[in-house]
């Protein structure tokens, strides 16, 4: 039986090397890696300390991170995400909405994810049967009933190849949502958006995306608080999902009816 206390307490050790490099290290030269898309010298020095890190703590363990991919894979059921800087092109801007995601996830679910925001110090952190908080006060979503009365954060659109058609469900889920919503928010961060989910900031977050490293640490995190975590069509979101919705319980219904009447299955690629 896998002890997520223990590893939520590793988790916490890495996440604290992670949030004090990027907070005192030189932002250092940024690397284009695609079409409008970086990774600074911030990014790699994270993901390559607590690669070994983990790799020392949890040999057992697998570890995928977002710049170099997947090592050490143990052959296990369990696998540690990280992203090493969720929201980079903020950090590179100035701008405090990002943060450091580790997450762990079981077969293809996430069971476990810490997730630190240093410029706000704010740490979150989750695990299955050990409750959700933010600097050790448990955490909930809001209670709001009607979509026209939440704020919901949508996720980047997308950049690359085939970005224009990848984007008109973005765009529509966006002109959607602006009909209906109180308000839409889009903050360049995937941690941030469910973490503030599942903290009752936000009452909906919804990413046409599943990557992993984006999404492992936040799903586990908000799933333990008590939100709705879903993949587009309502059913519970797996690391197989196709997108990532998360919401306050009493908005759920509203905002996959949304996002369905956008995303229809196999009819677009996002």
């Amino acid at each position: 039986m896998t002890d997520l206390a223990a590893l939520l307490e590793v988790a916490d050790r890495a996440v604290d090397q992670a949030a004090e490099l990027v907070t005192t290290m030189s932002l250092g030269k940024v690397t284009a890696k695609g079409d409008r898309d970086t990774v600074s010298e911030i990014d790699l020095a994270v993901e390559e300390k607590l690669r070994a890190f983990l790799l020392a703590e949890t040999p057992e363990i697998g570890f995928l991170g977002e710049e170099h991919g997947a090592s050490n894979e143990a052959g296990g059921a369990l696998t540690w995400s990280l992203d090493p800087v969720d929201g980079t092109a903020n950090l590179v801007n100035d701008m405090p909405l990002c943060g450091v995601s580790l997450g762990l996830v079981e077969g293809n679910r996430s069971v476990l994810g810490v997730i630190d925001l240093p410029f706000l110090g704010e740490r979150y952190r989750g695990a299955e049967g050990q409750g959700a908080f933010r600097c050790e006060e448990p955490i909930s979503p809001r209670r709001t009933t009607a979509l026209k009365d939440a704020i919901v954060a949508i996720g980047d659109y997308a950049v690359g190849h085939n970005a224009e058609s990848r984007n008109a469900p973005r765009l529509a889920l966006t002109n959607l949502l602006a009909t209906r919503a109180m308000r839409v928010r889009m903050l360049g961060s995937a941690a941030t958006d469910l973490v503030w989910v599942a903290a009752g900031r936000l009452d909906a977050s919804i990413a046409l995306s599943n990557h992993p490293w984006d999404t492992a640490a936040g799903t586990a995190i908000a799933r333990e608080a008590g939100a709705r975590v879903m993949d587009w069509d309502g059913t519970p979101h797996t690391a197989a999902s196709r997108a990532t919705v998360v919401c306050a319980p009493g908005v759920a219904e509203e905002v996959v009816q949304v996002v369905q009447a956008v995303l229809k299955k196999d009819s677009v690629q996002v």
